[in-house]
């Protein structure tokens, strides 16, 4: 049968997959747009399981709050250009409002089972790499929960390159807890405090400072007790930027974030913060070389 351009237009409406393939689709399903929208999705579901060994490093992240659970999410594009799509931030969207709505969810796996509408978080991901032809992942997400008597503060970085979520107590001022998570976002702590750092990552860059004293010539002939206040000293340097109240406030060089959050009668319970594509070795091209083999 005639396939019309019309039909064609409200295809590529209705899915955002390229002319031809919709065209294509509306022959194969004789002009039937549902059964043409379910090709597609079936074309995509091949298109997806060949773009499964392909690395996914771009994209954003996402951090929602509803009364007393954050969500937070990272969802991976093999590049920036297509986390700019519409699709893609509808994909987000659509992501962190599922999870916001079963908080209880513990796994990737059991996120992306979870009901999307009709289909399932999983199929919305599917359907996404039909329509934009790039590998598309949920990498992660964490439902963070408070108490009655806390409140977050939530900051997201250039649209969601970086997103961070804290938990605050003591305060509820609002912006207190927002700079905390800007701070989070921008110098990226390990821990709140050294309370919170785990004895055998102090104790092995205790080792490290204690051995570089050892060795070091001009500290020859120093008591051992010297030494070791040295070593400390040292130690607690060092560790100083890994803790969110040791850091420098970014908004005042002359304090310290603990001196800051001691004024506000405030302390950071916890935080959680995303920086897209952080721990995957990403590709680099060589666009040279590409460009050159289509020209052959």
């Amino acid at each position: 049968m005639a396939i019309t351009a019309a039909q064609v237009k409200e295809l590529r409406e209705m899915t955002g997959a390229g002319m031809m393939d919709c065209k294509k689709a509306l022959v194969e399903c004789e002009g039937d747009i549902k059964k043409s929208v379910d090709w597609l999705r079936e074309k995509g579901i091949s298109k997806a399981a060949k773009k499964e060994g392909r690395t996914a490093a771009d994209g954003l992240s996402k951090v929602i709050v509803n009364g007393n659970h954050a969500v937070i999410v990272e969802i991976n594009s093999e590049t920036d250009f297509v986390a700019k799509n519409d699709k893609f931030l509808a994909l987000l969207d659509e992501t962190v409002n599922t999870i916001m709505a079963n908080p209880t969810v513990n796994s990737v796996e059991a996120a992306l089972a979870l009901k999307a509408g009709d289909a399932t978080l999983n199929d919305a991901f599917i359907n996404a790499v039909a329509i934009i032809g790039e590998k598309i992942q949920l990498r992660r997400f964490e439902v963070i929960t408070k108490n009655d008597d806390e409140i977050f503060g939530t900051y997201m970085h250039n649209g969601g390159t970086i997103s961070a979520v804290v938990v605050v107590k003591g305060t509820d001022d609002a912006q207190v807890a927002k700079d905390m998570a800007m701070q989070v976002a921008s110098m990226s702590p390990s821990y709140v405090s050294r309370n919170d750092m785990p004895q055998d990552i102090i104790e092995h860059e205790r080792t490290i400072q204690a051995e570089l004293v050892k060795n070091d010539e001009t500290l020859a002939g120093k008591p051992d007790k010297v030494k070791a206040g040295i070593v400390e000293g040292r130690l607690s340097k060092s560790l100083q930027d890994m803790c969110l109240v040791d850091q420098i406030y970014f908004k005042d060089q002359d304090i310290k974030c603990g001196a800051f959050l001691k004024e506000n009668h405030a302390e950071v319970v916890r935080f959680v913060k995303y920086k897209v594509g952080e721990g995957i070795e990403k590709k680099q091209d060589d666009f040279a070389a590409e460009v050159a083999a289509m020209a052959k």
